[in-house]
């Protein structure tokens, strides 16, 4: 009977090894999957059509001439981009690209907490999409200093960094040389949610009427 038991003690003690052995791979794996987020992206992208990127409707039909259902460097950037789910922190030199500015809104309109910091020379330019976000309601803050604000990078749900030395312009996207990197390596994200931090505050419109 002893010897009974201590088979079965045995038994189920290997049962649990394996098993736990399995549950620990299965969350590390996850673990990894969720750090491994790093992607090059370069430009100028190739022109094909985002409307699908848009459409809740995942059978969505678009008759433009542009070709469909190719994945681009611009549509993996909106589609990081769309990904947000709870904020957006974007901080751009030139922002006049109309379907980036359309990716802010459609987050704006389901909720997403959104801020953006601009250059104030290039916010006021002709295209500039700046005021059409100040005017749906997108808090926006203009960099007030003598230099020029020229970041460009986002911040999607203070996790993922999109950062390179792409502007959010047509011209960036479809015409330049450019890269982007998205990464969510925690160590590389954090510096930039606090330099955004750091200008948002320094940008405060009630502490900027203060010193006046």
């Amino acid at each position: 009977m002893s010897l009974m038991w201590s088979v079965k003690v045995v038994g189920l003690g290997v049962v649990a090894l394996s098993l736990s052995l399995e549950l620990l791979g299965w969350v590390f794996g996850r673990c990894r999957r969720r750090r491994t987020v790093n992607r090059v992206l370069f430009f100028p992208s190739k022109v094909a059509c985002v409307e699908h990127l848009f459409s809740q409707n995942s059978a969505c039909s678009c008759f433009c001439p542009l070709p469909h259902g190719e994945e681009t460097s611009f549509s993996c950037l909106l589609r990081h981009i769309l990904s947000a789910s709870s904020s957006l922190d974007l901080c751009v030199f030139s922002f006049s690209n109309m379907d980036l500015s359309r990716a802010v809104l459609l987050l704006h309109s389901k909720g997403v907490t959104i801020r953006v910091l601009s250059d104030k020379h290039y916010s006021a330019i002709t295209g500039s999409q700046i005021g059409v976000l100040r005017k749906a309601g997108v808090c926006v803050r203009c960099d007030a200093g003598s230099v020029y604000m020229h970041h460009k990078f986002a911040v999607v749900d203070g996790r993922q960094l999109i950062t390179g030395s792409l502007n959010w312009t047509l011209t960036a996207v479809q015409s330049n040389m450019e890269n982007i990197i998205i990464t969510e390596e925690a160590e590389l994200v954090q510096p930039f949610i606090k330099e955004f931090n750091q200008i948002w505050a320094l940008n405060d419109p009630a502490q900027l009427y203060k010193s006046y």
